[in-house]
């Protein structure tokens, strides 16, 4: 199954500083590219990893200092107790629909593809982007549009969505394409599209309120001196990420103690974002948007 490298991967691995007996966590397995790197540098420690995706599952690593778990890493608390494990050295979480999910026309990602309206990434949720498209109210769509995809348009486009589909179900993603595409000019059209695709992926997953799960339990499990990395693509994501590393909390209110110093778990390694060179873009064009960030338990 095709997987495609891994977006700054060796800084991603760098950023988690590993120790040979160290317990490791890659939230987002995927094609395994993070996974087969670290167990590289592991000599008597374990490594575990996510994913709710079951074609992620065909790429599993042998031996048996590494797990590969089928469940949302929102559960990633749950599921490490129950291999014992209260305590972790590393979390490393790199956020980006894998290219393998674009790639599949009938997953619905993508909208270079004419496919099914899915974006499932766990195949079995029962909510889909059809049920999103087709039975969502007028406000409800417009907050979606508003709230994960940044769309100041929001209302005018649900309304549009609302009026073609009276009219008869829109079920693949070209047709949601030709019902909104001419909402803008063509040299913005495919940034515009990838806005209302990425607010209706986030909703049929529940991206956001996932992650803030995650990166709370990750926070919480991490032993002291464990490292924090990760890696987003949109500002949603990246503003969540900051604010937890650079302030303590997901809301980004910086809190102190009664001396004037911040309360807070993490301390950036990074002071500044890391981002991808011109030839890692020209090698990848998903590293375009990518942002990575590093912290440390103190």
């Amino acid at each position: 199954m095709e997987y495609h490298n891994p977006v700054l991967l060796n800084e991603c691995i760098e950023g988690l500083s590993i120790k040979p007996t160290g317990i490791y966590v890659d939230v987002t397995f995927g094609g395994g590219g993070h996974s087969k790197l670290i167990l590289k540098h592991l000599d008597g420690g374990k490594l575990y990893a996510f994913d709710q995706d079951e074609n992620a599952h065909k790429n599993a690593l042998e031996g048996d200092i590494f797990k590969l778990i089928n469940a949302n890493f929102r559960h990633l608390k749950n599921f490490l107790r129950m291999e014992g494990v209260l305590k972790i050295d590393g979390l490393l979480a790199d956020l980006g629909v894998s290219s393998h999910q674009f790639d599949v026309a009938e997953r619905g990602f993508s909208i270079r593809f004419d496919g099914e309206l899915d974006m499932r990434m766990n195949i079995n949720s029962p909510l889909s982007a059809r049920s999103v498209v087709n039975e969502y109210t007028q406000q409800d769509l417009a907050n979606v549009l508003f709230k994960y995809g940044e769309l100041r348009n929001s209302r005018s486009i649900a309304k549009e969505i609302i009026n073609a589909r009276e009219v008869e179900d829109i079920i693949t993603t070209n047709q949601l394409i030709e019902v909104v595409s001419h909402m803008v000019p063509e040299k913005k059209r495919n940034q515009f599209l990838a806005r209302i695709f990425q607010a209706i992926r986030i909703e049929v997953n529940d991206e956001m309120k996932a992650l803030e799960e995650m990166l709370l339990s990750a926070v919480d499990m991490l032993n002291k001196g464990g490292r924090l990395v990760v890696l987003s693509y949109h500002s949603l994501e990246d503003r969540m990420v900051k604010n937890l590393m650079k302030k303590g909390n997901l809301e980004g209110d910086l809190e102190k103690d009664f001396f004037g110093n911040p309360i807070k778990d993490l301390k950036e390694i990074t002071r500044k974002v890391i981002v991808a060179t011109e030839e890692q873009i020209a090698e990848n064009t998903r590293a375009r948007s990518a942002k990575l960030r590093i912290a440390e338990k103190s």
